[in-house]
């Protein structure tokens, strides 16, 4: 197939992934959202793009430079023709971008909330810019004068800086520049001023440190300034060298430390930078016009807006997103009893997290268990879970922690981690190689009565109480002997790294498995809704996931579209596919942005009317399905399957939130005759009800 033939079958997957991005920035445009929401959803299209840039932008130039027909191939198109795209749709969506943030800056003031600039303060508020300066920033800030017979001084990626021009009145010389590191890290990006009654007044690290100007390069005499802010991204990615004798520990931190030679993949400036210093900016940075070199507005490094101040007195946050306890906990005293006797499913946020913490502290304390096995792929910074597994060492159980320490952006953290479980006593294994951990899973073993009894979880999410809060995921709390006998499996295998994996990880009757078998159960799971479409019978598939970007399974469900099989998608971010002219049913793809991330990944088929439901740690991507260890597990309950498919359901019912994904990926929301339904706030409905219901029979009986 050429690459011409392949575009037209297949949305190359970097302009997929800003198309997604644009349904953020939608939800900052909506006046429907509350104004401190649609600042957040600002600042999260921004931290997105930096990481878009820092891997997939720096991977599609190394791409450029390879350029062979395997290559392009992979990306579905020429990473030079993707390039070009990238640039023109960022520089659209920066224009739009700008304009929203004008309009939400109107919003603000119609609340009394102003952002003030260096030239805005009054004399009160001078005073104490100064004295903050003074007493907060000027030791956390080092000014690099900038020379043209010296080298640029190190950047540091993901910070903000001030790039500085400065003279004197009748100066005979040259403009001299400077650069400074804003310590928004250590500090953060807001100072709230003191402000006239009823109005609150902001001003940001840099405008501070814009009025100190004159006393930071006192020493020279200058009486002129002019300070813009600008930032660059760089290649987050790392090689790990394959010399033998250095562990992967020692790898990751090497790598994390080579991020600082990585080579700049975008460079935003205010766009009243002083014309000779962006010039010598651009020069000393070895960018060229194949770079995404951006002008901008005043506000760069828009990601700390999702941390701007609350100070807006408008928005209450709705019964509808506050968590409640599952029905099955409800008035229990020991999560591990009810999880011994049935299966029970969180939806988060919905649901607390409460219970997940619960059964490693049950566990923790429990004189009959013996061992504790999990994955952790990302953790709170101060995570109860990794608390309650260092107490339960403590108190003499076998723990093994898998940690993957190569989850991109917090490897520092998770090296951490590691160092602190072992001096707990805690078993740390740290995955395969060329291989990252993603399943989420736990097992907990106790010895009862003369017999072993198995219990633990398998989720779509990580195991991780902050983003809980959050993201939307699923987790199944199971004693199931057949779930545990493959999830002991898996961690047989990461026990044993130098085993292969096609000889400990088969014959998987409950867990599909990547990469041995997810891949091979799923063609084959959709194959049977194929046969069954052509011999006239019913056949449906729903899959609702994070992104679908696999040449082989989309290629699987174009087959399926051609045969008849009704196929409706719930697809977050990233999605390949294009309804091609020779299908009898046109594939249904949505795409649901709304507070809450979606992030659970479940797959269903009718199969023949006996309807199988998994849940999932995978997308249908290559890198999950071929390069990780991931876990989709069956749900073997009827009444847990009959709730996971009323929740597809509802989804597949948005008329709000809801945009159709198509070819010409325009994010057009879903429109139609039926009443606004918004599928998050309905789930929270359905959830309360079911909840309800429950404690109503606990009553009667």
């Amino acid at each position: 197939m050429s690459i011409t033939e392949m575009a037209s079958k297949f949305i190359p997957r970097d302009i997929s992934w800003l198309s997604f991005n644009g349904r953020v920035l939608q939800e900052a445009a909506d006046p429907e959202v509350p104004l401190a929401l649609r600042i957040k959803f600002l600042g999260i299209f921004s931290n997105n793009l930096d990481e878009f840039f820092r891997v997939r932008v720096a991977a599609l130039k190394r791409a450029a430079e390879i350029n062979n027909k395997i290559t392009n191939s992979y990306y579905y198109e020429s990473p030079n023709i993707i390039l070009e795209k990238i640039n023109e749709l960022v520089i659209k969506q920066q224009k739009k971008f700008d304009k929203i943030w004008l309009q939400v800056q109107k919003e603000m003031a119609k609340q009394k909330v102003f952002i003030k600039t260096a030239e805005q303060l009054s004399q009160a508020q001078l005073k104490f810019v100064r004295e903050y300066f003074e007493e907060e920033v000027e030791s956390s800030i080092i000014p690099l004068l900038l020379d043209e017979t010296r080298p640029l001084p190190y950047l540091r990626d993901k910070s903000l800086f001030l790039g500085v021009s400065m003279n004197k009145e009748d100066w005979q010389y040259e403009t001299k520049f400077a650069i400074i590191e804003l310590p928004s890290r250590q500090l953060g990006r807001f100072v709230i001023l003191p402000s006239p009654k009823g109005q609150t007044h902001i001003i940001l690290i840099e405008d501070v440190v814009k009025v100190n100007l004159p006393y930071i390069f006192s020493y020279f005499g200058f009486d002129h300034f002019e300070a813009n802010t600008f930032k660059i991204t760089k290649d987050a990615e790392f090689d790990l060298d394959n010399d033998v004798n250095t562990t992967l520990v020692e790898k990751i931190s090497k790598g994390i430390k080579n991020r600082r030679k990585g080579k700049p993949t975008r460079f935003v400036f205010d766009q009243d930078m002083d014309q000779k210093l962006l010039e010598f900016l651009i020069r000393k940075l070895s960018l060229s016009k194949r770079d995404s070199i951006i002008p901008g507005q005043k506000i760069h490094n828009f990601k700390h807006f999702m941390d701007f101040p609350n100070v807006f007195k408008s928005y209450e946050k709705p019964i509808e997103r506050t968590s409640f306890e599952h029905p099955e906990f409800t008035g229990k005293e020991r999560v591990t009893d009810i999880i011994l006797k049935k299966d029970v499913l969180l939806s988060f946020p919905y649901h607390e997290f409460r219970p997940m913490i619960d059964l490693i502290r049950e566990a923790a304390m429990d004189p009959d268990v013996k061992t504790i096995k999990i994955t952790i792929y990302r953790m709170a910074s101060n995570s109860k879970i990794a608390n309650a597994l260092v107490n339960a060492a403590r108190n003499g159980k076998e723990v093994t922690v898998m940690l993957e320490l190569r989850a991109r952006f917090d490897e520092e953290q998770n090296l951490e981690w590691k160092e602190r479980f072992e001096m707990e006593g805690v078993k740390v294994l740290v995955g395969l190689p060329n291989k990252k951990i993603h399943a989420k899973l736990c097992i907990i073993k106790k010895r009862f009565q003369n017999k072993t009894v198995q219990y633990g979880f398998v989720s779509t999410g990580n195991i991780n109480e902050k983003t809980a809060k959050l993201y939307g995921d699923y987790c199944l709390m199971t004693s199931n002997k057949g779930v545990m006998a493959d999830i002991n499996k898996i961690f047989n295998t990461l026990q044993k790294p130098k085993v292969p994996l096609e000889q400990t990880i088969k014959n998987n009757k409950n867990l599909m498995v990547c990469p041995t078998d997810m891949r091979i159960q799923l063609i084959d799971l959709i194959e049977k809704e194929i046969v069954e479409a052509k011999a006239g019978r019913k056949s449906h598939i729903i899959i609702k996931i994070n992104s679908l970007s696999d040449k082989e399974c989309i290629k699987k469900l174009y087959d399926a579209a051609t045969a008849g099989v009704k196929i409706d998608l719930i697809v977050r971010g990233i999605y390949c596919a294009v309804n091609q002219k020779k299908f009898i049913e046109p594939i249904h793809a949505i795409s649901i942005v709304d507070e809450y991330l979606e992030h659970a990944r479940v797959f269903y088929f009718y199969h023949a009317g006996k309807e199988l439901t998994y849940i999932s740690s995978a997308d249908l991507m290559t890198r999950n399905l071929d390069h990780r260890i991931e876990a989709a597990v069956k749900i073997h309950s009827k009444k847990l399957k009959l709730e996971l498919k009323d929740m597809l359901e509802i989804q597949l019912k948005d008329n709000v939130k809801a945009r159709n994904l198509n070819k010409k990926q325009d994010n057009e929301y879903v429109s139609n005759d039926n009443l606004p339904f918004r599928s998050q706030i309905e789930i929270y409905k359905y959830l309360v009800e079911k909840k309800m219901a429950v404690e109503e029979e606990g009553q009667e009986s």
